[in-house]
């Protein structure tokens, strides 16, 4: 469960991260069809195959470390969300 929780929350952010950067600078966001529906499919994905994962009894401890990775990345994400917010003080 613990390599899940790490494993999960490293690949969530990557995931999101490899998804979101060819939108565009955040400048443009209006000119693509997909800037905002693009921030919530990675989530989608992701939550999907944990819960899968987490309801077969031979990978439900993979599954939960994913769902707490989720916690983890759903925590530090508005963390990182807030200091870059402090930082260009808005």
């Amino acid at each position: 469960m613990g390599l899940g929780t790490v494993v999960g929350a490293l690949l969530l952010y990557v995931l999101y991260l490899w998804t979101t950067v060819g939108v565009g600078p955040p400048y443009a966001w209006s000119n693509s069809l997909f800037a905002g529906p693009a921030a919530f499919v990675p989530l989608a994905v992701y939550l999907g195959l944990a819960i899968v994962l987490a309801v077969d009894p031979r990978t439900s401890r993979w599954g939960a470390g994913l769902l707490i990775g989720l916690g983890i990345f759903t925590l530090l994400g508005g963390g990182l969300c807030v200091a870059g917010l402090v930082q260009a003080g808005i």
